[in-house]
């Protein structure tokens, strides 16, 4: 989230591998906070998780933010500052409540299979994939159910914000001679001509006005929460 989907590469856009939105997000339910700082009673042989964040009444825990952190290290390489990280799962927060009035369907099984092969492949062979699952300290479940969530919740924003997310010939036009011709002569390449990319720039271009409404959305609707982080008090 809080990203435009980027002009990458040539490969990028002529593969326009670009789910809707530009999310990596989670699904968890929550569970109600059983004293200041912990969710639960403690467990012997378990740690106990606390509380990142009080949100309305809810809250986001500790275990949400590693969470995140490990899965942007196995996307970028790095995790986020923790003060992004809690702002990317308060947007995660205000999606899921807005998309369970929502009639948009849970992805299928093989709708997040595909999408997982694809972010699998990414990494080279299984066994590279493994190797990096276990350097950041996740497992093949965990991913599942990322990429599970980040699905889901694309596809919300593109249900809510596709309708308003209008891009016209002149855009797609400009697009194509400041970006994709431009950066391909500068690699001494041959753009193709625009009639064979045209639908796939369009598609660019909405998915960066879908992400732009998107955020004003999550911005507006934030500065209405209450939200508290432990020992620092209320922020908005």
């Amino acid at each position: 989230m809080r990203r435009l989907i980027p002009f990458a590469s040539l490969l990028a856009l002529l593969a326009a591998v670009l789910g809707p939105g530009a999310m990596r997000a989670r699904a968890q339910d929550q569970s109600p906070v059983d004293s200041e700082n912990l969710v639960g009673p403690p467990v012997a042989g378990h740690t106990v998780d606390g509380v990142a964040v009080r949100i309305e009444d809810d809250i986001i825990t500790e275990s949400e933010v590693r969470e995140l952190g490990k899965f942007q290290e196995l996307v970028d390489g790095k995790e986020e500052p923790r003060a992004k990280i809690l702002e990317e799962l308060e947007d995660q927060w205000i999606i899921r409540g807005d998309a369970s009035a929502t009639k948009v369907a849970q992805p299928s099984e093989a709708d997040v299979q595909k999408q997982y092969d694809a972010f699998v492949k990414q990494f080279g062979p299984m066994e590279a994939f493994e190797k990096k699952l276990q350097e950041v300290g996740l497992t093949d479940k965990d991913v599942r159910r990322l990429v599970a969530s980040q699905l889901y919740y694309s596809r919300f924003l593109d249900f809510r914000f596709r309708p308003a997310a209008q891009v016209d010939d002149e855009q797609v036009a400009d697009y194509y001679r400041d970006q994709l011709v431009t950066a391909m002569k500068a690699k001494g390449e041959t753009p193709p001509p625009l009639d064979q990319v045209q639908e796939r720039i369009h598609e660019v271009l909405v998915q960066q006005a879908i992400t732009k409404l998107a955020d004003n959305w999550l911005d507006e609707t934030r500065a209405q929460l209450k939200i508290e982080i432990p020992g620092r008090g209320a922020r908005k």
